[in-house]
């Protein structure tokens, strides 16, 4: 019993670091589709101040505060449904779906996945990566 005890805590010391690292590694990949996809708009630094904010109808939001919107807890929901194209944005005509359908279009996969589960797990990269930043 005691050998399964310390082998269970092994395993799960060599685990640990590695789910660390793939969070991390998720994370860095919505940074780099935010710095893509949303630093036009929402800036570099996602404060709302990047080059072609000025050019939309609404002022354009700081993605820094959304947890401190909803209560302090982050809204996944709103923030993938916003970028999928699902929720409506007024700055972007009906809807955001030019962000869902960029990352539909550009999906590729050479392990067979479909086109919309690699744009999924982009998307929620993305969501992961604005999740980490937020104040």
């Amino acid at each position: 019993m005691n050998k399964l005890i310390s082998f269970i805590a092994g395993l799960c010391t060599l685990l640990v670091p590695a789910v660390v690292l793939a969070q991390e590694r998720v994370v860095e990949l919505g940074k780099q589709e935010y710095l893509v996809a949303c630093a036009g708009c929402h800036g570099e630094s996602a404060l709302g101040d990047g080059p072609l904010a000025d050019l939309l109808s609404i002022s354009t939001p700081s993605l820094l505060e959304l947890s401190q919107g909803n209560d302090g807890d982050f809204p996944y929901e709103a923030v993938l449904t916003t970028i999928d194209g699902r929720d409506g944005v007024r700055a972007h005509g009906s809807a955001m779906p030019i962000w869902g359908e960029r990352f539909q279009s550009s999906a590729t996969s050479q392990r067979g996945e479909t086109a919309g589960m690699v744009a999924s797990g982009r998307i929620l990269s993305l969501v992961y990566y604005l999740k980490s930043i937020q104040k």
